[in-house]
């Protein structure tokens, strides 16, 4: 309840010089007794000679202070107990009404304004922005804010998660952005940057560590629990989240990003600069950026760096999808370096593949000549099973795929018509036949096909008809040599002797 300086009067007037005590100018003003308490206490009265009527809890004060000084934040139900184990009568919410006079008040804690000069300080943070659906997928959308002290330029960038690449790339865009870059950047004790802390003793990040002696700048994190430190990036996040992200559209992740950076040239620009009210923050940057350390010749290499190991399939799982390698790196393990754009997979100095950046889940993400050397390479492995099948059956058919490559002639299309032949004539006369043929000359299919249909006629057979048998390869790839019948006439030979 609010009292008016007009009641504070009347209130102060009444206790001294008419003596009422506290209840009393509460019933006649018609105001909460904790009100008139508060004027009083606000006066410098304390609360012995507001309440001259003694109180059951008077006994106790003693001992409640005492523990109260020891143990500040001790709740007033666990003190209730431990006087009513005293002795206490009194009810708990009385009790705990008195508690809270008593309590010791913190002391308050009295602010320096934190100045900085031009180029001399940034400010960095994440910040969560919900969920973001790309896709099948359902990422968290983070934002990557940097401030600079001084002018208060603000640069944005979204990320859909939290990982150290994303954490440099956003200050490798920011340098590039603003084209310097300040000389000490202030952090929380977030991990990106911290990686443990006790006390005054940092371990840093060493990728942190990495890239600011890249960019010669010197990383600072803020005192534990001192988020008033770095204040200027704290509160330039809550007006990103009610000046830009409220009620925003987009169209992807790339479009967020192009609306952010013209809202940090255009909207967030146009504000007036703390440090000077005659300059919007814009103009103040112009002033800032030429204090900013040159940059590098080239921008830092900023990615992920997973070692990963391609299954019996050619691709490499990373970050929930599977990217194309050359059939050759099955069974190997090879390194993933990734960033918001490029998936590159190397083994050692070698980049095996390069695919752009799938923010989506189960997708597979090919080059074209991948799977087409593999197909190419199952097809010639197919070729060299079907010739050794015909080499077994017929070992003639060396001589004739000899000829024939010397000739010039398909090899692939001969081993398939003769395969075909093999299937239909059998192995006996596939190899009679050929045998007859390389004494002629000759090397293609069509001679091979007419001496299997001379010897046929021949023996008064009529031509075979094709059987279409299962797409087994144990059974299409089957070779029967048949067992010679000589024996058997040997065998007849000798029953009849």
């Amino acid at each position: 309840m609010t009292v008016s300086k007009e009641s504070e009067s009347e209130i102060l007037r009444l206790f001294h010089v008419e003596k009422w005590k506290r209840g009393t100018i509460a019933r006649q003003l018609n105001i909460h007794h904790g009100a008139v308490e508060r004027v009083l206490l606000k006066d410098g009265i304390s609360i012995e000679r507001m309440h001259v009527r003694r109180s059951m809890i008077d006994a106790y004060l003693p001992f409640i202070r005492s523990v109260l000084e020891k143990y500040p934040k001790l709740t007033a139900s666990r003190l209730y107990e431990m006087v009513r184990e005293r002795g206490y009568a009194g009810a708990a919410d009385h009790f705990r009404g008195m508690v809270a006079r008593h309590r010791p008040r913190p002391a308050v804690e009295a602010y320096l304004r934190l100045k900085t000069l031009p180029g001399e300080q940034a400010q960095v943070d994440w910040a969560y922005f919900g969920k973001v659906k790309i896709g099948n997928a359902e990422r968290p959308l983070f934002g990557f804010v940097m401030v600079l002290s001084w002018s208060r330029q603000i640069f944005l960038r979204f990320y859909t998660g939290l990982a150290t690449a994303h954490f440099l790339q956003g200050h490798a865009d920011a340098f590039s952005e603003w084209g310097g870059v300040p000389r000490e950047l202030l952090y929380d004790n977030l991990k990106s940057a911290v990686l443990e802390r006790i006390g005054d003793a940092i371990r840093f990040n060493p990728r942190l560590l990495e890239f600011s002696a890249y960019y010669r700048f010197a990383p600072k994190p803020v005192a534990v629990a001192r988020g008033n430190e770095k204040g200027r990036v704290e509160r330039a996040i809550q007006y990103i989240r009610h000046s830009f992200f409220a009620a925003r559209q987009w169209n992807g992740l790339d479009d967020l990003n192009n609306q952010a950076m013209v809202w940090c040239h255009q909207i967030a620009a146009a504000r007036k600069c703390a440090e000077d009210r005659e300059m919007t923050v814009g103009e103040a940057f112009q002033v800032e950026k030429g204090s900013l350390l040159t940059l590098p010749e080239n921008p830092y290499p900023a990615y992920e760096m997973v070692v990963a190991t391609v299954g019996k399939w050619p691709y490499v799982r990373f970050d929930l999808n599977d990217y194309s390698v050359p059939h050759e790196y099955v069974r190997r393990q090879v390194t993933v370096l990734a960033d918001s754009d490029w998936v590159r997979i190397v083994d050692g100095p070698t980049e095996v593949a390069k695919h752009k950046r799938c923010f989506e889940k189960q997708r597979q993400i090919e080059t074209p000549e991948h799977i087409e050397r593999l197909v190419d390479q199952k097809k010639r492995a197919k070729k060299g099973s079907g010739m050794s099948r015909l080499f077994n059956a017929a070992p003639s058919a060396r001589d004739l795929f000899k000829m024939a490559a010397e000739r010039g002639y398909s090899i692939g299309s001969l081993t398939s018509k003769l395969l075909s032949l093999l299937d239909l004539y059998g192995t006996v006369e596939m190899e009679e036949a050929i045998r007859e043929v390389v004494k002629s000359g000759a090397s293609h299919c069509s001679a091979v096909s007419q001496e299997l249909e001379r010897r046929r006629r021949k023996k008064g057979l009529l031509s075979p008809v094709a059987i279409e048998l299962p797409d087994d390869k144990r059974i299409s790839n089957l070779v029967v040599l048949p067992h010679s019948l000589a024996s058997y006439d040997n065998l007849s030979g000798e029953v009849e002797q």
